[in-house]
């Protein structure tokens, strides 16, 4: 299908919002928080036939069908690194007490010269470890392969590396990933915004799609142990 004639209502990866919220009828989630950086928050430009509107507060949406007194709360800013989250961010999610938070990956970490990855690593760590002291599922993305910063010639092998430190930190803490590197959306042409950094709304849709895939999928195996 040629992706300049694809609307949200046709796209094969996206969920309509009343699909999405049967899907997850049964969420216990009430407070929802995002934190992060730009990407977290959604950022992107607008892509025809798409609402604008970023992934998540597509998925406060989703959720708002099944508890419409939801709380919502997203501490995300540009820029933010994984260190700045910490020390500008937790506290205010720590007061909110969610039972269901989205953590970054470390997107503005590799934007220097020589990313020291092993850095990249604990902080990593020292976030999911005060994050999970929330008791809120935990959840994150890993990066899109069309994710591009083309100053840096060895830009995907960064976002791979990262990846990998997401993925398997992840494993440790029982957080969800929502593996975003290897999806078919990363081919399309019309994926990015003009920064060429982040999602246009047509990826964040798909974003939120995925995010309700892989809460579903938790919530399926948790009914059946």
């Amino acid at each position: 299908m040629d992706v300049t004639q694809l609307t949200e209502e046709v796209d094969p990866f996206c969920l309509q919002p009343l699909d999405a919220a049967a899907l997850l009828f049964d969420a216990p989630w009430r407070r929802y928080a995002v934190i992060g950086d730009s990407l977290s928050a959604g950022a992107g430009d607008s892509t025809p036939g798409y609402a604008d509107m970023g992934w998540s507060d597509r998925f406060a949406g989703i959720l708002r069908r099944i508890q419409p007194d939801l709380e919502y709360l997203n501490t995300s800013e540009n820029d933010a690194t994984i260190l700045t989250t910490l020390e500008k961010q937790m506290d205010p999610i720590l007061e909110f007490c969610p039972d269901l938070l989205h953590l970054p990956c470390g997107a503005n970490d590799l934007v220097r010269r020589n990313p020291d990855f092993a850095e990249i690593e604990r902080s990593l760590r020292t976030m999911y470890e005060v994050a999970a002291e929330t008791g809120a599922q935990l959840v994150t993305f890993t990066l899109g392969k069309a994710y591009i910063v083309p100053t840096f010639p060895d830009w995907t092998e960064r976002v791979a590396r990262v990846n990998e430190i997401t993925r398997r930190l992840a494993a440790e803490h029982s957080i969800i990933v929502v593996d975003m590197w290897d999806h078919p959306i990363n081919a399309r042409d019309n994926l990015l915004s003009e920064d060429r950094i982040h999602f246009s709304t047509s990826g964040q849709a798909v974003m939120a799609t995925e995010m309700t895939k892989a809460l579903t999928h938790m919530l399926s195996c948790t009914t059946h142990i």
